[in-house]
């Protein structure tokens, strides 16, 4: 096992950063995300479970869910495995606190404290200019200036940062250099320069862990490796269909372009070729007891579609 803990596990993150004895790290982590903004002197954790408001609407757990001492109220997530519509999932997330903070009666007058989501993001987004931090804002599309400041998303995505331990000049880079690596690190870096990660290598120490809590954190690393290894599994069952279609469908397509025209042939056989090696790895994953929704990202077919197959 490890010498530290994995910090992208659901209970390696919540040890860090979601737990009262160790809040300080939590804060000290958000003054170095937004150095030159404010400082955050305290914070109190909210219950992390947002019951819905009524029948039609769904609950919502969140990884850590706390109030600043200015009352700003701040969620942070982490986030492994790429998932549909998770723009939108951090949006609902930030808008739903923003909602809950309502009112009934007439005195009130939708004086709302700013709402900050923290996504951790484990991927990249698709079919976007790669870049490890994303700030979003409300702003006047034409001018850039914020409009207010009550909404604010910042996505960390962790695949991107590149820098080694020495290349690291700010704490907030030390930070995430630290959650990276930590899961392969023999010794805590940087506790010369910030005592408190020496905090940090005291918490996160296997070794310093009760049995009841090593064997939590057994049980989540395994459901974390597990989920890497079904996406790693669905990737390559992805690329190997890509790779049989566009096989089948050039060949397809060479014969039908005798007949047909060789440009609309090629271009023809290759789209089923690609079409039926989509659906046959989508069998076998389905097969393999792989969920939908990771069937859908890694495909493209609908659920509906899937769950006929």
């Amino acid at each position: 096992m490890s010498h530290f803990i994995n910090p992208f596990t659901d209970y390696g993150f919540k040890k860090i950063f979601g737990q009262e004895v160790s809040k300080e790290l939590l804060i000290d982590f958000l003054n170095s995300l937004l150095l030159g903004e404010r400082v955050i002197k305290d914070l109190t954790f909210l219950n992390n479970e947002r019951l819905p408001g009524d029948e039609d609407m769904r609950a919502i757990i969140y990884d850590v869910y706390c109030t600043t001492d200015s009352g700003e109220q701040i969620i942070v997530e982490m986030q492994n495995r790429t998932q549909s519509n998770f723009k939108e999932r951090a949006l609902y997330y930030v808008a739903r606190a923003l909602s809950e903070q309502g009112q009934r009666g007439r005195g009130w007058q939708y004086a709302v404290k700013a709402v900050y989501g923290v996504f951790f993001m484990n991927f990249t987004f698709e079919g976007e200019e790669a870049k490890f931090r994303t700030d979003v804002i409300l702003s006047d599309r034409d001018t850039g200036r914020m409009f207010c400041d009550k909404m604010r998303q910042i996505f960390i995505t962790m695949p991107l940062f590149d820098k080694d331990e020495r290349s690291c000049t700010t704490d907030f880079e030390r930070w995430i250099f630290v959650l990276k690596h930590m899961e392969t690190l023999n010794r805590m870096p940087f506790k010369a320069r910030k005592m408190l990660f020496e905090r940090l290598e005291e918490l996160c120490d296997v070794e310093n862990l009760p049995a009841k809590e090593r064997r939590m954190y057994q049980r989540s690393l395994d459901i974390y490796r597990t989920n890497l290894a079904i996406e790693s599994y669905a990737k390559e069952q992805q690329e190997k269909a890509w790779e049989t279609g566009l096989a089948k469908g050039l060949a397809e397509g060479h014969a039908q372009g005798h007949a047909q025209g060789h440009a609309q042939g090629h271009a023809e056989g290759r789209a089923q070729g690609l079409a039926e090696g989509i659906l046959e790895t989508a069998k076998k994953m389905k097969a393999s007891g792989i969920p939908i929704d990771i069937i859908k990202g890694c495909t493209g077919l609908l659920p509906e579609e899937i769950e006929k197959l």
